[in-house]
């Protein structure tokens, strides 16, 4: 048997530094099959991207078939997977957060006609915390298609932003992060930024601006990086089948109907756009279908270009198609308390965008437990956004939560988590799920207004309100036009969708989605300055009016908390063997306890009585007196030379007849009998815990302060 060394030669690594730390990018020994392969180095973070394209195009489909597949491995954190299967399941919410984030800087970077299917896998194979792996992919998709044949027009790269102290920073490591006032991920081609996705702490539209620019800045060196490799190493693009579609016949139709779309478009009314526009349709067929037997399979494709084309028109002449003004809001409505035994409800309409978000209220033990390759093993709040089909008039049977519906969720929670209490100041888990009821464009900021009056509603006390609003923006060479509010015409047929939400002192999240090649600058700060007038607009005009503050009061449906911290040392106690005294505690109470590794103890029921048992309870259970503390208790029992007082059930303590009285005591009864109320003074504890009492100090005491002697 003859064995030969397996060679390399075409493998190469290329290198930088990003954000102070080596960034390596090799190929040629790993998945030599894919049309691509990188594997991505940053810090110890380690992940193997690949691109895969079909050989031929996919029929019948009028878009681009481009998946992005975010594989989080467990043991790259040192972990078995949870669950009966001990294997990765579906990805987790944040790895589908991760797919969409590499997914949409790209899509429009690719031939808009290109029908041949592309799978980008990012396989996540090791992870250092101070190194995101999301960076880490993106990067390496970017990478792995400008090498590759197939058609692309990149690179792109992307970089993590944080802000602390008055300072940027790239990449900022997980200790940074915690105390980082926000947290941005920025991508961007070498000329224009292509997507934000961002958190922050109500930052101001101006730090935030210039952080996008130190962050461009950033990136430019990872782009000449990956230039670098497509001049060494890229290969040639393929030709691919353009996607068929009949110019002539589409002349003909603009000719003909032209005037007809215009008159459909202008209406505010989703609804009678859509009947009228059918109407035109129908008679297009007629004319045209015996001559063209392929416009009903173009129909679609000629109905965008045709719509497009008198909505570009439009706005760039400064209209809109409901009459509006480019910066004027649909007509408004806010109502909290809708819905009866809920915890806390808020409707809010912009146009025909209707949502409804529920807030609930739950104990610590049901936050969310994640099983994840990233930091984070819980989740305290939690954001569900639903979108049935009914909210856009179509008949389709409802399935799980879609990636855009889990996108548009964490968008809102993120917008909302940091205007939150602390878990000291509102021990709750928290629960808010946004309804759509009717969706015409930008539902996701519709569920952030919704969102905030429901928390508002269930009495939960956020730091500020916080409102959505969102951008767009038509172009026509160097000229361009951004106009608030979009609504669903103008979101499909325009460039962007530069979603933005915030109090009145700043920013706490952003989303930008284009369907172009990036943004300058100065479009990123007008749409700042627009969405900021416009989110005070909503606060002070629509939400502030309805509900000013959060209630005082929880709803009469939600738990009821009490917390307080114990020594840890005491928690064995108040648990008992087997759970036998916390079980106890819940039968004789009806409250619920949990009880954290930290001391924290969490009490919750319907009914605060049932949680104020349960805390004297527990609060016996932990007391420890305290040299030199005075305390209130009962006589239990009386020998020759003193009595004893309970200082908590089961904790008491002596006191001698020499410590009763000013004076001498013959008899411990001539002072004191079982069942009698008085204050003591604990004056010493021995070795073996035994507790020594004087009630002559304590009334000194009570007396030089003026206080009775004989009552607490």
């Amino acid at each position: 048997m003859i064995i030969k060394h397996r060679e390399f030669p075409g493998y190469k690594q290329y290198s930088t530094t990003l954000g102070g730390r080596p960034l390596t990018l090799e190929v040629g020994k790993l998945a030599e099959l894919a049309n691509a392969a990188v594997l991505v180095k940053y810090g110890e973070t380690t992940v193997l991207v690949t691109a895969t394209a079909s050989s031929r195009p996919r029929d019948g489909i009028d878009y681009f078939p481009l998946g992005v597949d975010f594989e989080e491995k467990i043991y790259s954190v040192g972990r078995i997977p949870g669950g009966y299967l001990r294997r990765e399941g579906r990805p987790s919410e944040r790895g589908i957060l991760a797919s969409r984030m590499i997914d949409r800087p790209m899509r429009p970077l690719f031939p808009h006609d290109l029908r041949n299917d592309v799978i980008i896998s990012c396989t996540v194979m090791s992870v250092d915390y101070d190194n995101a792996p999301e960076i880490a992919a993106m990067i390496g998709a970017s990478a792995a298609v400008s090498i590759s044949d197939i058609p692309f027009n990149g690179p792109i790269a992307g970089v993590g932003l944080g802000y602390h102290d008055g300072k940027y920073l790239i990449n900022p490591t997980s200790a940074e992060r915690k105390v980082s006032d926000m947290y941005c991920t920025i991508a961007a081609t070498e000329k224009k930024i292509v997507m934000i996705e961002a958190v922050g702490n109500q930052v101001p539209e101006d730090v935030m601006l210039n952080g996008i620019i130190a962050a461009h800045e950033a990136i430019k060196p990872v782009i000449a990086l990956i230039n670098q490799m497509v001049a060494e190493i890229g290969k040639p693009k393929f030709e691919y089948a353009k996607a068929s579609f009949n110019e002539e016949l589409f002349q003909k139709i603009v000719d003909k109907y032209l005037d007809d779309v215009r008159f459909c478009m202008d209406t505010d009314d989703k609804n009678i756009r859509e009947e009228r526009y059918n109407a035109v349709v129908a008679k297009m067929i007629e004319e045209f279908g015996e001559q063209y037997p392929e416009i009903s399979a173009q129909l679609e494709e000629i109905t965008y270009k045709i719509q497009k084309k008198v909505v570009k028109a439009w706005l760039l002449e400064g209209k809109r198609v409901d009459g509006r003004s480019m910066n004027e809001i649909r007509p408004l409505s806010a109502e909290v308390g809708v819905l009866p035994r809920v915890h806390g409800s808020g409707l809010f309409t912009r146009g025909q965008t209707q949502v409804l978000s529920i807030a609930t209220l739950g104990t610590l033990s049901e936050a969310q437990n994640l099983d994840t390759i990233f930091e984070e093993t819980s989740k305290r709040y939690m954001h569900h956004y639903n979108f049935p089909s009914f909210s856009t008039g179509e008949a389709r049977p409802s399935r799980s939560a879609s990636r855009r519906e889990i996108g548009h969720g964490a968008l809102a929670e993120k917008a909302l988590e940091v205007v939150l209490p602390s878990i000291e100041e509102f021990p709750y888990a928290i629960r808010v799920v946004s309804e759509v009821l009717s969706s015409n464009g930008s539902t996701s900021q519709g569920s952030i207004c919704g969102s905030t009056l429901a928390l508002m509603d269930a009495g939960v006390p956020i730091k500020a309100p916080v409102a959505g609003i969102s951008c767009g923006l038509i172009s026509d060479g160097d000229s361009w036009t951004t106009f608030i509010d979009i609504q669903g015409v103008e979101d499909f047929h325009g460039e962007m969708d530069f979603k933005v939400a915030g109090t009145k002192t700043g920013i706490t999240a952003i989303q930008m989605d284009l369907k172009n090649d990036g943004l300058t600058y100065d479009i990123i700060k007008n749409a700042f300055e627009i969405t900021r007038e416009a989110r005070l607009q909503i606060l002070d005009e629509v939400m502030l009016p309805v509900i000013a503050k959060p209630r005082e009061e929880l709803a009469p449906t939600a738990p009821k908390m009490i917390s307080m911290k114990i020594n840890p040392d005491k928690i064995r106690e108040v648990i008992g063997s087997g759970g036998k005294v916390i079980q106890k505690i819940v039968a004789d109470t009806g409250a619920k306890i949990d009880i954290e590794d930290d001391g924290s103890v969490f009490i919750s029921s319907s009914d605060i009585e049932a949680c104020r048992a349960a805390k004297k309870i527990i609060d016996s259970i932990v007391f420890v007196p305290e040299i030199g503390q005075l305390y209130y208790g009962k006589v239990v029992r009386i020998i020759p030379i003193g009595a004893f007082v309970e200082l908590a059930p089961g904790k008491d303590g002596m006191v001698h007849i020499s410590k009763l009285e000013n004076r001498r005591v013959e008899k411990v009864e001539d002072v004191l009998k079982e069942g009698d109320m008085t204050w003591v003074k604990v004056t010493d504890i021995d070795d073996r815990g035994r507790v020594n009492l004087s009630r002559k100090d304590a009334i000194k005491e009570r007396q030089a302060d003026g206080l009775p002697i004989d009552q607490a």
